[in-house]
């Protein structure tokens, strides 16, 4: 399951640093301070892939009950 996690924090992990960054850039009074703002959003958005990505591999790893 550990593995699974880690593939799946790269990923989120990535696209959530990304979109976190895009909204950045997108609001004016942000963007005015993007040498500040930048690293502040892509470091969250990878922390916050972390919780998601094991919660997310651990749906994958358990076996569906019908």
């Amino acid at each position: 399951m550990f593995k699974v996690a880690v593939v799946l924090w790269i990923i989120g992990g990535a696209t959530l640093a990304g979109m976190l960054m895009v909204a950045v850039l997108a609001v004016p009074s942000l963007s005015e301070q993007a040498m500040t703002w930048i690293p502040l959003a892509v470091a969250a958005g990878f922390v916050l892939a972390m919780p998601v990505s094991f919660l997310v591999a651990r749906k994958i790893a358990r076996p569906s009950v019908r």
